[in-house]
């Protein structure tokens, strides 16, 4: 059996992402002890027969140097989390296959997401907010409902995007914004705002997306329309946003991230009343995170059995700049 171990920087999430059946299975197939592993090890413990990494949020990261002179045999590293930007790019150099459970991660923020249009098509987050009592109960509720309105999906062909677009499919809406066989049509920005009721962010976390989310594009939306964040809190000019909500009380906003996270100390985002935040719940939480070991249990079977990998990463995938890996290194 190829020998394993589990590699982190700390603890505190791995047993809950590789919970014991989990475990149980993988050492059906490999050798693995309980222990989790870091630099702190190197140079301590002989890790010259370990082929494969098991690991999740908290990696600890391995310079080219490091891989050579501690783990020349390593062959692939299994990545129970999502993006593998900050550590990736040395295990390339050395040929190590890196697998990451970003489509297990994907399920999640897909199922918050899609619950928060329908919610928002309803007019659902005005409505709990201004009937808090008789007097102020709406007799004729607004809300343009689930049929027939307009959602923008911003972003590229990314697992939550992708996903969120095939969960759609299951209700009469137009869904536009991301070139994919579920689509059905692209636009740009400037096009996209002014006819979506619900614009929903799922752009890649890149510093040209910086921003890209203003005013403009905010107060150019219908009457009613809903904004959702569960990209980057960075990529909204939050700034331009709070001046827009206070003129469109309309507009309702629901940001599963900000920028800062959590916001400032007096930010109006915790006062205004058409803003509604949750503290970045979208991603894997709670038994959730069990999904992403399974993933990486049936990729190592793959794996094992030289069978094609689903959740493999390339290097042309990863976002950060070279410049910003080598100061993480």
């Amino acid at each position: 059996m190829k020998k394993a171990i589990f590699w982190n920087e700390n603890n505190h999430k791995m047993f809950q992402v590789y919970d014991q059946d989990t475990i149980r299975r993988l050492r059906t197939m490999v050798e693995l002890p309980d222990r989790i592993y870091s630099c702190a090890d190197l140079g301590k413990e002989d890790f010259s027969e370990i082929e494969l990494l098991f690991s999740t949020w908290g990696f600890d990261v391995l310079t080219t140097e490091q891989l050579k002179k501690f783990f020349p045999a390593l062959k692939a590293v299994f990545y129970g989390a999502g993006a593998t930007d900050r550590f990736a790019r040395p295990l390339f150099a050395r040929g190590i296959h890196v697998i990451s459970a970003w489509q297990a991660n994907a399920v999640p923020v897909a199922e918050y997401t899609v619950s928060a249009i329908l919610l928002g098509l309803k007019n659902f987050y005005q409505l709990v907010r201004t009937g808090r009592s008789r007097e102020a109960w709406p007799n004729r509720p607004r809300g343009c409902g689930a049929y027939g309105s307009t959602v923008t999906l911003l972003g590229s062909t990314g697992a939550v995007a992708t996903r969120v677009a095939e969960m759609l499919r299951n209700y009469h809406l137009h869904v536009i914004g991301i070139p994919s066989p579920v689509m059905e049509r692209t636009v740009s920005f400037a096009d996209a705002f002014p006819v979506s009721q619900v614009v929903s962010n799922h752009l890649p976390d890149r510093d040209d997306n910086v921003g890209c989310i203003n005013g403009a594009l905010l107060e150019s939306m219908p009457h009613g329309g809903f904004f959702l964040n569960t990209g980057r809190g960075r990529q909204v000019n939050e700034k331009e946003m709070i001046e827009v909500l206070k003129k469109r009380p309309d507009l309702t906003v629901l940001l599963d991230v900000q920028y800062p996270e959590p916001p400032d100390e007096g930010s109006e985002l915790y006062t205004l009343p058409n803003v509604f935040m949750t503290p970045h719940i979208a991603g894997s939480l709670g038994d959730e995170v069990r999904r992403m070991g399974v993933f990486m249990a049936d990729e190592l079977e793959r794996f094992l059995h030289g069978e094609d990998l689903r959740y493999e990463v390339c290097e042309k995938m990863l976002l950060t700049s070279q410049s910003a890996h080598a100061k993480n290194r």
